[in-house]
């Protein structure tokens, strides 16, 4: 136990250090941008009504102080750090003067609902369809669905998410194509508000299954094919074990090993999969606002959702990283 303890301990400190330099990372590439929210701001604000030359010096002033762009860098860098650890990233411009982090987190249950449930349907389906094809080399149904999911894995997720658009908005309209839920829906923890997100989750969510399953299914169905051919497995069966038992117990739980390690290495390529999907079907995810914000040149905005990124896909990897040990005693008794 205190190894374990110690284990989590060193992966803790290492998702503080990749929190701390990605989020400082995106602090550099903001402050370089040549885009200034002072002027965005004004910009905004003499479109919607005249101002006077005296009233667009002291709302210039004003924003000045507000974001803190007379500062030093190193100033400002110390001030934002600050604004992160109580929550405050300053306001939208796109949407001033709502704070950033507010919009950040009317995206993210979309976002997070979204990746959680196509990632865990991809992982579970994707090995299980793996590890029985491994096992049972000359089931016919295993060797279709072997061939449709690696023809769909080197498609990228929009040109996926625009077929599924094409078949279901089009030839085929069934599925609602946009949004999150119906516009005649009221939001809230009701039956009907549930159903409508989860209609309109479908499509997007089979966008990111449908991608994702190919590689699952080759990795564990080449791990599994090299277990069936070790002694334990061939004296189980030798035995007469059961087969769902040398399946489930003596193969897959060997071969979920390796692919529990990649699951944390492919986070954030679904997360990004993510991003364009929810742009491709109008999502009101995290993807959807990061484009909206790039767009109108809102650097708030994009910092608030780049460090909620960060730190969500390198927590995402450190729970992957303490499951690891745990179902692999190796790993454990190191």
């Amino acid at each position: 136990m205190q190894g374990y303890l110690w284990f989590a301990a060193k992966r803790f400190i290492q998702l503080l250090a990749v929190i701390f330099f990605g989020v400082s990372a995106m602090f550099v590439v903001t402050y370089l941008s040549p885009i200034d929210p002072v002027e965005q701001v004004l910009g905004r604000l003499s479109a919607r009504s005249n101002l006077s030359p005296e009233a667009i010096a002291a709302t210039r002033l004003a924003l000045t102080e507000m974001f803190g762009t007379d500062q030093p860098v190193l100033t400002q860098y110390v001030n934002f750090w600050s604004r992160l650890l109580r929550g405050d990233l300053g306001a939208s411009l796109m949407a001033f003067p709502t704070p950033a982090m507010e919009l950040v987190l009317r995206a993210m249950p979309w976002t997070l609902g979204l990746l959680l449930t196509s990632t865990a349907i991809t992982f579970v389906v994707g090995n299980l369809a793996g590890g029985l094809a491994g096992y049972f080399q000359n089931s016919r149904l295993l060797k279709a669905f072997g061939i449709v999911t690696m023809g769909l894995q080197p498609i990228p997720y929009y040109i996926v998410a625009f077929i599924i658009l094409i078949v279901f908005g089009y030839l085929w309209p069934v599925l609602p194509i946009s949004g999150g839920f119906a516009m005649d829906v009221r939001p809230g923890w009701t039956l009907p508000f549930i159903l409508s997100v989860l209609q309109h989750s479908l499509l997007p969510a089979l966008s990111l299954v449908l991608v994702g399953l190919g590689g699952w299914f080759i990795g564990m169905r080449a791990l599994v094919s090299n277990i069936v051919t070790e002694d334990y497995v061939t004296y189980a069966e030798l035995a007469g074990v059961r087969r769902d038992t040398i399946v489930g117990d003596y193969v897959i739980r060997n071969a979920l090993v390796p692919q529990v390690t990649a699951l944390a290495m492919v986070i954030g390529g679904v997360f990004s999969g993510t991003v364009i999907t929810e742009q491709v079907f109008n999502y009101p995810g995290m993807g959807s606002l990061l484009v909206d914000a790039v767009n109108a040149g809102d650097y708030s905005t994009v910092l608030a959702v780049c460090t909620i990124s960060i730190a969500a896909v390198a927590l995402a990897i450190f729970i992957v990283d303490l499951l690891h040990p745990l179902l692999d005693p190796r790993v454990r008794a190191e």
